[in-house]
């Protein structure tokens, strides 16, 4: 199973994106679906969470901005991006978490915030 992240591209500050993140199969018991973000020299870091019982963490620099949602039918996880400014310039990765432990990963999909 691989995940496919989309939805990215070019954008003036201010502007916003939605990125959605596909399973090409089934994952059972996936328990938490996640956004991060690496930006060139810098470590990934978490952009949003979401767990199987619908609680959503972010991290404090996209609070208000970003909003993570999934569709389980369809295996789909979301990022609506807002208000996009130059810093949230990085390469945006999904994560899948199982309760068996298992991890997947997105192969990233670009956000380039630039007037």
């Amino acid at each position: 199973v691989q995940l496919q992240a989309s939805g990215g591209g070019l954008v003036q500050p201010g502007g916003s994106l939605r990125l959605s993140c596909a399973a090409s199969g089934s994952i059972a018991s996936i328990n938490y679906m996640a956004w991060y973000r690496q930006a060139p020299g810098k470590q990934r870091e978490l952009v949003a969470g979401l767990d199987s019982g619908e609680r959503t963490n972010y991290a404090d620099s996209v609070k208000g901005r970003f909003t993570i949602s999934r569709d389980n039918a369809k295996n789909t996880v979301y990022l609506q991006v807002n208000d996009l400014k130059p810093e949230d310039t990085a390469v945006y990765y999904c994560k899948f978490s199982t309760r068996y432990g298992y991890i997947y990963w997105g192969q990233g999909t670009q956000v380039t915030v630039s007037s």
